[in-house]
């Protein structure tokens, strides 16, 4: 049998660690219920110790339920306080040609740095390059999560950041999350996080039409 896969994964989710604020206070958290259960016999402490743990791993559990909501374009999670801001998809009509490479490509600009971004309709999140996210000051979001994505060249590990301003055509979208992986290189996706928050897209003649909810359109 082939262990490698699993120490790969598991290595990957080791170097992980220092970069999760939420995974060192899980494992922190732990230590102390773990001391507490121990302690329990022969001092009063001990209980304080085991119940600061259980409401301690509760809130973590529940920040990671709320964050990985926010990829679920199902839910539409909002909680400022944990550094997850409303996602909005607002602005008029916008179209987007066949490209000569049979996908579908628009120059779009995030917190006004443009690139180039392919519209993919099997991606569940927007995903851009660490050189893009440098230069439009994007920072993975403090005690996000990490997460793993499926890529041509493989599952890489990639961190999740809010974008301010994602504007494609005449498409405005704001809160949206985005994952920022090295792997990626010069590839940018718009991914289903924002398509699903449209009130419609569709195809007309090679071309993608992308139409905002109707309380979220900007008459011109």
């Amino acid at each position: 049998m082939d262990f490698a896969p699993a120490f790969s994964a598991a290595a990957e989710t080791l170097r992980a660690i220092p970069r999760s604020e939420l995974m060192i206070a899980a494992i922190v958290a732990m230590v102390i219920g773990w001391a507490g259960a121990f302690a329990a016999r022969r001092s009063p402490w001990g209980s304080a110790m085991r119940t600061f743990s259980s409401i301690a791993l509760g809130a973590i559990l529940l920040t990671v339920v709320l964050q990985l909501s926010r990829l679920d374009p199902r839910f539409d999670v909002a909680v400022p306080q944990i550094g997850l801001p409303a996602q909005v998809v607002s602005g008029e009509e916008t179209r987007i040609p066949l490209g000569a490479d049979g996908h579908y490509w628009i120059r779009a600009e995030v917190n006004g740095v443009p690139g180039n971004f392919m519209i993919d309709t099997g991606a569940t999140l927007t995903a851009i390059s660490t050189d893009l996210a440098d230069r439009a000051g994007l920072e993975p979001r403090r005690g996000g999560i990490p997460i793993m994505l499926g890529t041509a060249n493989g599952t890489v590990q990639a961190h999740v950041a809010s974008i301010e301003s994602l504007r494609l055509g005449n498409i405005r979208a704001t809160g949206t999350d985005a994952a920022i992986a090295e792997n990626f290189g010069d590839f940018n996706v718009i991914g289903m996080n924002v398509l699903a928050r449209l009130g419609s897209w569709r195809v007309e003649d090679g071309t993608l039409i992308l139409v905002p909810k109707p309380e979220d359109r900007v008459e011109s």
